[in-house]
């Protein structure tokens, strides 16, 4: 089922007809610790074509959860005299510095991260596109855009949790919705217009919220949720300090690849520090809130 050695791959940097347009990313992992990276896959567009594409299992040198095999089919033996991520650090380096990277989602770029402060290697000096915000801007009438959800709407090929094709995947997701809005990479890939920061709504002088100082991490502190805990009297929070009392994650439970949101480390760090802030998911908190009446 797997390689036991990583395929050939185009070298991008002889031949000017495959330097890539952009590159897309996709790492499994070992456990639930991001950086336990056990397999990547690397694939490199140009001009609406594959260029490249660079595969690996990778030994995470850390354990395996059943949990996460039984999602990728990846378990301890099959990693047995594989590299490690520092050994394909320098690879994963040269396909991705000073390039356009696509990651369905930024859990691969979590990861990546993480697994470069654990092997001591340098962080990956690349431009981030996540190929789920495309998605929902390109067919907004879908229920979910997970990565199996679009890739079936649009006929793209996916074994799905596999590094390779994952990243194929992703990668086609991008080159498709060019094709379907007219919005082009570099329109894509720019970064959203700066605005004026909305103020948050100010608290009602009474409710199950009162007294409590509340951050929102997933949602601008004037969107519908911060208006909810105003009105049931909380005071929305411009981010997580000394004096937070609760942390809301909108739309990511259970926290995943926001883990690495430096909200959300700031949070933990408190909390380790003795402060009593919650982390909780926004629906538990709707919910919780909703009981309270």
């Amino acid at each position: 089922m797997f390689r036991s050695e990583p395929p050939q791959y185009a070298d991008d940097t002889r031949d000017a007809d495959t330097i890539p347009d952009f590159v897309v990313i996709d790492v499994e992992t070992a456990c639930s610790r991001v950086s336990s990276i056990c397999q990547i896959g690397i694939v490199g567009f140009r001009d609406g074509r594959i260029a490249f594409e660079y595969e690996s299992l990778i030994d995470p040198r850390d354990r395996f959860s059943s949990f996460n095999t039984r999602i990728h089919g990846i378990a301890a033996e099959h990693v047995i005299g594989q590299p490690s991520f520092a050994d394909v650090h320098a690879v994963v380096d040269r396909h991705l510095a000073g390039r356009l990277t696509v990651a369905h989602s930024y859990f691969d770029k979590g990861a990546l991260a993480a697994a470069c402060r654990v092997h001591d290697r340098a962080a990956i000096d690349t431009t981030w596109l996540d190929s789920v915000r495309v998605a929902k801007r390109a067919w907004p009438e879908l229920p979910s855009h997970k990565l199996n959800v679009v890739s079936r709407h649009l006929g793209i090929p996916l074994r799905h949790h596999d590094a390779l094709s994952d990243a194929r995947a992703a990668g086609m997701i991008v080159v498709r919705a060019i094709e379907h809005t007219g919005i082009t990479l570099a329109e894509w890939s720019a970064p959203p217009p700066s605005r004026q920061r909305a103020p948050a709504p100010p608290p009602a002088g009474g409710g199950p919220l009162q007294g409590q100082r509340i951050a929102i991490l997933g949602q601008p502190r004037d969107g519908p949720l911060a208006h909810r805990i105003a009105a049931a009297g909380g005071r929305v929070m411009s981010g997580v300090g000394s004096t937070t009392t609760i942390l809301v994650v909108v739309g990511d439970e259970p926290f995943g690849y926001v883990r690495y949101d430096a909200g959300f480390r700031k949070a933990e760090e408190l909390r380790r520090a003795g402060l009593a802030i919650r982390i909780v998911s926004d629906r538990q908190f709707v919910d919780e809130l909703a009981a309270a009446g």
